[in-house]
Parts: structure tokens; sequence; C-alpha cells
């Protein structure tokens, strides 16, 4: 591409904007508006666009029912004939592959579905309500409903409301909505509208997946979690996480809860929830907490919160942290050791493996295969990994002390 192109080469993300449409004057309100922070799975790994100049592609959401608003503008779009064949990105058709099928691009036709939005109410059933108090705002009420695929009329909504992911969840994918396996819990703000009454404005979501346990078990997995970005640090994740924990740990037939692939975000809000929980645990008061990791925090934490033992672990060594006087070294270093012998255990079975390969390698090939396998850097990964541990284990007490 010439020198005399590249202006009409855009970043994905600096011309994409989004809304929560409550009324009309939020079409014209800046602040209402909000970026993505990713465009890849839907412009290319580049995340650019080519061909236009002035590009603004504008995605509006009604705030309940999430009916949806394409704009595109541009002052001028490159052609062909005077461009050497060049075509600009087919912006339009790249989103049509994403949006929910019923997206309007006549801003007119979208401000009658907002206005109709004042009579959406959530599908599902309520399972759980609290209210946050920002600094310096007014409280905000925010309920929590269940839904299934059978739920009527959700998954029309659902369509919507997971296009989102594209935007915030690096790799994606929307899940099999022909699979009963599937739960839904969704966020909504509660909120008192100008002409009375209530009304309601989508705030974050989570998907989890009823995995069968042998023999006539479940083993729900929480995978996909999303909170909308003018929702963010109110500490909605938490409630929700609550209220996935109220649902399936009333159920005999749930073992334990586990999480697919947890971001470090997630993991961290996590630990706090599951945190606050085990802390009311006889298994996780502070004498039990100085003789290391038992059997019975992992059965209690199992029983009472449905939390699996590898999390009970993570809870363990937090609470410990919490109740170790950093200032004594000897308390210090040995609980130190405790959570790097479990940092070390795959490196020791790593440490055996090669040991099984020295007797059967000549020195030259084992020589190969311990520099390939990095054995040599070991202290130094298990420092650097348990330094981040630490790291995050204090945000979580930092955000524990905030809250009591």
């Amino acid at each position: 591409m010439t020198d005399a192109l590249c202006h009409l080469v855009v970043d994905g993300n600096e011309v994409l904007e989004f809304k929560l449409v409550r009324s009309v004057e939020d079409i014209e309100c800046n602040s209402t508006s909000f970026s993505s922070e990713m465009c890849h799975q839907v412009f290319g790994e580049n995340e650019n666009i080519f061909g236009y100049t002035d590009l603004r592609i504008k995605l509006f959401y009604s705030a309940g029912s999430l009916q949806t608003y394409l704009g595109i503008e541009y002052t001028d779009k490159i052609e062909p004939s005077k461009a050497e064949g060049l075509k600009a990105d087919d912006v339009e058709g790249a989103l049509k592959k994403v949006l929910a099928p019923g997206f309007v691009t006549n801003l007119d036709q979208f401000l009658t579905l907002v206005e109709k939005d004042k009579s959406f109410t959530p599908h599902g059933r309520l399972v759980h309500a609290f209210s946050v108090t920002p600094e310096g705002d007014n409280r905000r009420m925010f309920e929590v409903y269940y839904s299934e695929i059978s739920t009527p009329g959700f998954l029309s909504f659902h369509e919507r409301l997971q296009t989102f992911l594209l935007w915030y969840v690096d790799a994606a994918s929307f899940i099999d909505v022909d699979d009963d396996q599937w739960n839904f819990f969704t966020v909504f703000e509660k909120y008192e509208a100008s002409e009375g009454g209530h009304r309601y404005a989508t705030a974050a979501y989570a998907t989890a997946y009823r995995y069968y346990a042998y023999p006539r078990n479940l083993r729900p997995r929480i995978s996909q979690v999303l909170t909308l970005p003018p929702f963010r640090k109110l500490g909605i994740c938490a409630h929700l996480i609550k209220a996935i924990y109220t649902h399936f740990t009333v159920l005999p037939e749930v073992i334990d809860i586990t999480v697919e692939d947890p971001s470090p975000d997630f993991q961290r809000i996590r630990d706090y929830v599951d945190v606050k929980n085990c802390e009311t645990l006889p298994a996780f008061q502070p004498a039990q907490l100085h003789q290391g990791f038992s059997q019975d925090m992992a059965n209690q934490a199992r029983s009472k919160f449905k939390i699996n033992k590898k999390q009970a672990r993570r809870v363990y060594e937090i609470l410990r942290l919490k109740h170790t006087n950093t200032s004594d070294k000897t308390s210090y270093l040995n609980y130190r050791l405790d959570v790097k012998n479990r940092l070390n255990a795959p490196f020791q079975k790593k440490k055996l493996e090669m040991k099984k390969l020295q007797r059967v390698l000549a020195p030259e090939e084992f020589a190969a295969a311990a520099s390939a396998s990095g054995a040599h850097e070991t202290q130094a990964r298990l420092a650097a990994l348990y330094a981040a541990l630490e790291l995050d284990y204090r945000r979580v007490l930092h955000r524990l002390q905030l809250h009591e």
C-alpha cells in the first residue's frame, strides 16, 4: 500500500461507538458512549479497516431488550477504478455476519424500538437482588435472573446479548442453543423511569454448563462471564457469582462448581467471593490455617459452597496469608515454603521424568532434552510464579479489607 493511501487505514476500535440507550436523549449524549476492547474477531487480526474517510460505526442497543441499530457513516469511500482495483473493506458485510437478525439501520426505526423498551421485563426467574452505592452517587438497584434454553423469549434476547462477547472476550464463541444443559444468569439494573414506574437495563451475564458426573450427579462449569463497560467497577460480578452459587449449592446432585479458563480479573473476584464464604467455616479458622491445608478444608468448602478442591486450596493460601505475620521471618518463610511446595509439584514431576530419560539417553541427547525442557530455569520460574501469586492474593485481601 502506498503512503498516499495510508490515511484510509483506521483502527477498528477507534471508529466503533457503542451505546446502551435508555431514552432519546442518550443518542446525542457523549457520556453514554463506550468503546470496544478488541475487534479482530470481526475485522481481522490487525483490527484495521481500509477504504474510508472519516469512518464512524455506531452500534446502539436499547438498554433493556437490546434491540440493535447499526449506523455506518463516512465522508468518502475509495473507488477501485481510481485506486488500481483496491476495494474498501465490506464493513456492513462483516457486521451482518455477527449481529443478531432483526437489527435496524434506520435511526428513527430504532428510536421506536427504544420507546417500546419501556414495557420490557427480564426473562426468567428472579434469583438475587442487591444494591450498590457508588462513591458520590445515588444507590442503584440490580436484579439477577435465571433462564434456561426453554425460557420463553429468552433465546432471541440472548442472541443479541452474546454479540458483546466479540468485542470484549478474546477467542469468544457463541454457544450451541440446541443443548439444553446451558443455564443463564443475567443482571439488570432496575431504575426509576422519568414517567414513573421502573425500567430495566441489561448490565451483565454469565453462562453455566451442567456437566454430567458419574453416576447421577452434576458438575456445573461457569463458562462465559461479561459485565458491560458502563456497569464495571460496581461489584456486579461478585454478586453474579453469588447468584450462581445460590442456585447450584442447594441442588443435592451438584458435586462442585468449576470455571472454564478464568481470566485473571475473574479469578480474583472468584477468590474474593470464596474467601468471604470460607472464612465462616470451622476448618478455615486461624488455628487450623497454620497447620496446613487439610482434607477437612476441602470437604467443608465442597459441602457448604460446592467449591472444588483446587479452588479450596487457593482459598486456604489466601486466608493463611491474611493471618500470617509477614514481619515474623519464620512465619513468613513457612508460608512461602508451603505455597512453593504446591507450585513446585509440576516441576518435581518433570524432574522425575528427566531422571528416567537420563537412564535411557546418551549424555549428549540428555543434555539437549534438559536444555529444551528448561530444567535449569526451574528455580527462577518458581520464584516468579510465587511473586505473581502473592501479589494476586494481596489484591484479594485488600478488597476484603475494604468491605469488612
